[in-house]
């Protein structure tokens, strides 16, 4: 009788211990929801502190890393778009493996450079297959090993506006793309082994724009329709399955709505149409306690929705919904019965995701486009500025660590094993405890975020504009947010973009935009 005990007991360690540990696959992970059972991972990281290695990237790539076994993939592009690539890197060594060309392409998109890169849609890797993406440049599988291109898809076109960014992901024998642009939208089920079409469904809501600006009270709606044709249209958010009720559905965000079809036919089994100015969608929805969560792009309202309706299901099973500091890119997390985000300035929020009721509101600063990730009690979220934040996965607001790097970061990390494995936009960073990384004496340092505050100040003197006191500070924005209160998303847009706005000192700036995002 001790036998088969000790065979189960050994079964279960073997399956504990390497769910979700030894490969992160996709964006956001095993599951597509940012989270991983590894523990003893470091809370505390320098340039040199817990970095095990820091291998840079050639050229430009928003997309995050993903991890099979002891390879590492990324893709990245020349910055003008006309070659495409995979790299794959030793998770051991830091050391690449692969660097393949994976297209050449005649005429990239080109508009908005600083926004977004042409490689930001993240890889789908699987036991000896790479499915690199990279939106209307084209697809292709890849062998892991030998880097040799075993089918490829440049057929399916739209016009991103921005490029593309949205991911390709997989279940079964399946490969899904999505295509939200300005043209056509539309989402493809391809077959793994062979990349041919499984079936092809077009979005079927489209709403009237003019409308939309008007109920989102824009005060010139002819100007916008003609500067931003059809920019109500697309989208940049990446799907997910999940299983509810025993039956499967393919939960894909687009522009004006979000859309739930049957992942092996296609047929669409509901839709919940966003509110108001809904587009630039751009976070991955996640399943919990029952419920879908998704946003809605510059609108910026989370949604909680119940996936057991059909039809359009916006007026019968939209649980709740939440305005106040909701992210439109970073995607959020769900802990036990907790919802955790953060906005674009750095403000994190936790709200009951039964309810949506707030529990608590936290600041963290900084331009947030990277997913947040959580392990081991604790989220780890990463800004633009380098800073790495460390916040407890609790009912309280917890602040663990703060940590900065000499980087930016985009892309969003994996967890694998005790490491964190972190691509800045000219690095990848392998982070873990016991290690200590020599430094180079030619590399730049570290700027402190109190040196950045200072610089700030420095450089708004320069401009001849005044340091204020807090008072000042205070009274001056105040103005602004009260106005920000019942202004349309445009408008806000519109009002920090003015030149009224430039010409505030730093501090009132930054406290209009803290005090907005609130």
């Amino acid at each position: 009788m001790k036998k088969p005990v000790l065979i189960l007991v050994t079964c279960c360690y073997f399956l504990a211990t390497n769910t979700g540990a030894e490969y992160w696959n996709q964006f956001r992970g095993p599951n597509g929801d940012g989270k991983s059972q590894a523990q003893n991972l470091p809370i505390e990281f320098s340039e040199s502190k817990n970095v095990r290695w820091k291998t840079p990237i050639h050229d430009k790539g928003w997309s995050s890393p993903v991890v099979w076994g002891n390879q590492i993939w990324l893709t990245t592009a020349r910055e003008d778009g006309t070659e495409l690539f995979a790299i794959c890197i030793n998770m051991k060594s830091g050391k690449v493996v692969h660097d393949i060309k994976v297209f050449d392409e005649a005429k990239p998109q080109s508009e908005y450079p600083g926004l977004n890169s042409h490689a930001s849609p993240t890889p789908v890797v699987e036991e000896g297959r790479i499915y690199v993406h990279f939106g209307t440049y084209g697809t292709a599988c890849l062998d892991t090993q030998t880097g040799k291109k075993l089918w490829e898809r440049r057929d399916l076109k739209c016009d991103h506006r921005v490029r593309p960014a949205s991911s390709p992901i997989i279940d079964d024998d399946l490969l899904f793309l999505v295509y939200d642009g300005v043209d056509v939208q539309f989402i493809v089920a391809l077959e793994k082994e062979s990349g041919q079409t499984r079936w092809l469904e077009n979005r079927k809501v489209k709403n009237d724009l003019a409308k939309v600006l008007t109920v989102d009270g824009v005060k010139d709606v002819e100007k916008t329709l003609k500067e931003k044709p059809n920019d109500n249209r697309k989208s940049y958010a990446t799907p997910t399955i999940i299983e509810h009720n025993g039956q499967k559905q393919l939960i894909s965000p687009a522009a004006e709505a979000t859309f739930s079809y049957d992942p092996q036919t296609g047929k669409e089994l509901w839709r919940v149409r966003h509110q108001g100015w809904g587009w630039n969608v751009a976070c991955r929805p996640i399943y919990d306690n029952g419920l879908v969560f998704l946003t809605t792009g510059v609108a910026k309202i989370l949604l909680a929705v119940d996936p057991s309706g059909s039809g359009d299901v916006t007026n019968s099973h939209v649980v709740w919904s939440n305005r106040r500091g909701s992210p439109e890119i970073p995607s959020p997390l769900i802990v036990n019965d907790l919802i955790f985000f953060t906005n674009e300035g750095g403000v994190v929020s936790c709200l009951e995701a039964k309810t949506g009721n707030q529990i608590w509101k936290g600041r963290i600063g900084g331009n947030h486009w990277a997913s947040p990730v959580y392990a081991d009690e604790k989220i780890y979220f990463f800004n633009q500025e380098g800073d790495i934040a460390v916040v407890s996965a609790s009912r309280e607001f917890q602040l663990l660590a703060d940590n900065v790097l000499n980087a930016s970061f985009i892309a969003s990390p994996a967890i694998v094993g005790n490491a964190i494995i972190l691509r800045s936009t000219s690095h990848l960073y392998h982070l873990a405890n016991g290690f200590e990384r020599t430094v180079p004496k030619d590399e730049a340092k570290v700027v402190s975020k109190k040196q950045r505050k200072e610089n700030g100040k420095g450089e708004g003197k320069k401009r001849g504009k005044h340091s204020s006191s807090k008072g000042s500070v205070q009274a001056e924005a105040k103005g602004w947010i009260d106005w920000a209160e019942n202004a349309s998303d445009e408008e806000r847009r519109a009002a920090l973009d003015s030149d009224k706005f430039r010409n505030l000192s730093p501090e009132v700036q930054k406290a209009i935009k803290e005090g907005i995002d609130d």
